[in-house]
């Protein structure tokens, strides 16, 4: 029993340790002498949008999204809708993420390919106003360089050879839809991974490790 105790405590030290210099070694090490993201002119805003375990990225639904995104409507998605506001776009588990719309819709099987290996998906949805002063919600400036590469991030997520974003699934509701990804999901490397990646991409210094939205959270407000 001491032996297994020990064991137990040891995992536990290695755990915390790479979770907090996941927190508080920063992505890159050194920021850019004129990062995307950091120029001077007009900025555009994106939302950081996060639950207990997932994160998502809003897009604003202004002309330029609308029509770079147009195609999403073939599939149903109401994109042109004057009342739609933002597009919220995250990468996740294909089979956790397609099967598990609520908490009550948990299964087994999802769980386990979660925690060992699955393929991944493209969630997209369209929203309406998304209050800023939500504490789920966190608002980041980009300049138009940084906007640039984050959309470039976001779409060289999509598995689409022939221009075209693949289908996977209807989604949850009329206002979103599942599409094929590329990369493998792991929880160790998952959706909040991904996020930090595409924020990096941007030109705002992350954590080095980020598997829950509350550590990226932390490392935003250290590095971001």
């Amino acid at each position: 029993m001491r032996r297994l105790l020990r064991r137990g405590l040891r995992v536990l030290a290695v755990a915390i340790v790479a979770v907090a210099a996941g927190v508080l070694v920063p992505r890159p090490m050194l920021p850019a002498p004129q990062a995307a993201g950091t120029g001077e002119g007009p900025r555009r805003t994106v939302l950081l949008l996060s639950n207990p375990i997932h994160t998502d990225i809003a897009l604003p639904a202004d002309p330029d999204i609308r029509a770079r995104f147009a195609a999403l409507a073939a599939d149903g998605l109401p994109i042109g809708d004057p009342a739609v506001r933002w597009l919220v776009v995250g990468w996740g588990g294909r089979s956790f993420y397609v099967e598990t719309p609520t908490w009550a819709d948990l299964k087994p099987l999802p769980v386990l390919r979660a925690f060992t290996l699955d393929r991944s998906v493209m969630h997209v949805a369209v929203a309406g106003d998304i209050p800023l002063s939500h504490p789920a919600v966190t608002a980041l400036a980009l300049d138009a360089a940084g906007f640039e590469a984050l959309l470039d991030h976001v779409e060289a997520s999509f598995v689409a050879p022939d221009g075209r974003f693949r289908l996977v699934a209807p989604g949850y509701g009329a206002h979103d839809r599942f599409y094929e990804a590329h990369g493998w999901f792991n929880a160790l490397a998952g959706c909040n991974v991904w996020t930090a990646a595409a924020l990096r991409a941007a030109g705002i210094r992350t954590g080095a490790w980020t598997p829950l939205p509350v550590f990226l959270g932390w490392s935003l407000a250290l590095h971001g």
